[in-house]
């Protein structure tokens, strides 16, 4: 796979409001209202629409942004449009561009901002003129995180040089970190980042959830792993389940990820019940050399990505007096860093598409597998302490099922695993995702680049 390069001039660069450049938005969810804020702020014409039975609430949404016109549906959008970008689900996205496809206005450019590249192509190539440029985007990120820095790849799968100009000036304004990559490549790194990641955490939340257990209260869960953990289970159980299930089903790299992370959680978790303590450790330290490297190297720089006592900071529980938080074997993450193992992935090596959340989660593996002594001791207790043995079993359970609903390409077992887990954690889904954002900003300003 071809290097992803980066914008020679991402962050602060200076752009050139074209006021004939009209931007159409078909799909006003939570990225689509992001697009439609950002963009006009920075003077762009912005005309968007969304089913038509969201199109009053729209307007009124709307109504004091003179940047930012509404309508009533995809056709009106497509024919006044020079850039149309559908932002729908990736499980929609066919039957959307078949309906409005056909309208769009002479030489303009398409794009699609789902997480999932490969039926958005198909369905451009499909349904679009022959005389229409393709080029598609996607931010790395979610609605709620500043977008400065953050990495946006642009994909330019049919234009010419003048039309992907134009919109990589378009989205200068964003000040995001540009990476060019093919729809092909977009898809294999978006799998190796945010699959097996949206997996964890998920498969956390079934775990917590099937043993009615709110890991914020009492002493099991403290410190700053676990702060990770239980912030950004809530942070994704937040959000609406299309966004993973849509990237983890329909993006053909993904099933192998979620696949290996199902099968090395539950490996991992028989060694441990069966006591075979020398084959357990062989097979994580096999593991930490193929991603972190040996001992004495390091593949991202001498520095740790994270410093734990910047996480310590964001716990939703009362920090309380008394005895250390439990010993914990980390599942989870030794989970995960197997599957990179087994798949031969380096995470280090998409850095420059990492999102937020997974920059995270790599940086507490990080800190568990280079922190002296840690990792031993998260070894020691998988064999001899049976304490988090209930967590353990629910979470492989978790992870299996959700391997199963990829594997079956099952849209509606998926939705409904998510929703019945996202009404349990519901009642602290505003406090978590103000500690994820402030998190994600600490951790970020803290971190190396």
């Amino acid at each position: 796979m071809a290097e992803p390069t980066r914008s020679p001039a991402p962050a602060g660069a200076t752009w050139t409001l074209d006021p004939d450049f009209v931007v159409g938005l078909i799909g006003m969810g939570d990225m689509g209202k992001m697009y439609a804020h950002r963009l006009s702020a920075a003077g762009w014409r912005i005309i968007a629409c969304d089913r038509e039975d969201k199109y009053d609430d729209l307007v009124k949404e709307f109504s004091g942004n003179s940047n930012v016109q509404i309508l009533r549906n995809g056709h009106l959008v497509s024919r006044a449009s020079s850039y149309i970008i559908y932002s729908v689900e990736a499980a929609s996205i066919g039957r959307v561009v078949a309906q409005y496809g056909p309208s769009t206005r002479l030489g303009a450019i398409v794009g699609g901002q789902t997480s999932c590249k490969d039926p958005e192509i198909k369905a451009f190539e499909e349904y679009l003129p022959a005389d229409v440029d393709i080029v598609s985007c996607h931010s790395l990120h979610g609605p709620n995180v500043d977008t400065r820095n953050q990495p946006l790849v642009l994909i330019k799968h049919r234009a010419s040089d003048s039309a992907f100009a134009k919109v990589e000036n378009l989205f200068r304004c964003l000040n995001s970190k540009h990476v060019y990559l093919t729809a092909q490549e977009h898809d294999r790194i978006t799998a190796d980042t945010q699959a097996v990641t949206h997996a964890a955490f998920l498969s956390m939340g079934k775990a917590w959830h099937a043993t009615n257990s709110f890991p914020w209260e009492g002493a099991r869960y403290v410190g700053g792993i676990e702060n990770v953990k239980i912030n950004l289970m809530l942070r994704i159980y937040a959000q609406k389940w299309h966004v993973y299930a849509g990237l983890a089903i329909l993006n053909p790299e993904a099933h192998k990820q979620i696949g290996q992370f199902a099968k090395s959680t539950t490996e991992l978790y028989t060694l441990m019940l069966e006591g075979h303590g020398e084959e357990l450790r062989e097979r994580v330290y096999k593991a930490k050399a193929a991603v972190f490297g040996k001992e004495g190297e390091a593949k991202w720089g001498g520095e740790p990505l994270l410093r734990e006592e910047v996480l310590d900071q964001f716990t939703l529980g009362e920090k309380k007096g008394g005895p250390p938080a439990l010993p914990n074997n980390h599942l989870s993450l030794l989970a995960m860093v197997d599957c990179w193992s087994a798949l031969g992935i380096v995470p280090y090596d998409h850095m420059i598409c990492s999102t937020p959340l997974f920059r995270l989660w790599l940086g507490v593996a990080e800190h568990l597998f280079r922190t002296p002594g840690l990792l031993d001791e998260s070894l020691r207790v998988g064999i001899e302490d049976r304490t988090f043995s209930r967590d353990d079993l629910q979470f492989t359970i978790a992870a299996c099922g959700w391997a199963e609903c990829v594997s079956l390409r099952q849209f509606d077992t998926w939705r409904e695993r998510f929703a019945v887990t996202q009404r349990f954690f519901e009642p602290r889904f505003r406090e978590a995702v103000e500690v994820g954002n402030a998190m994600i900003k600490a951790v970020l300003a803290s971190s190396k680049d």
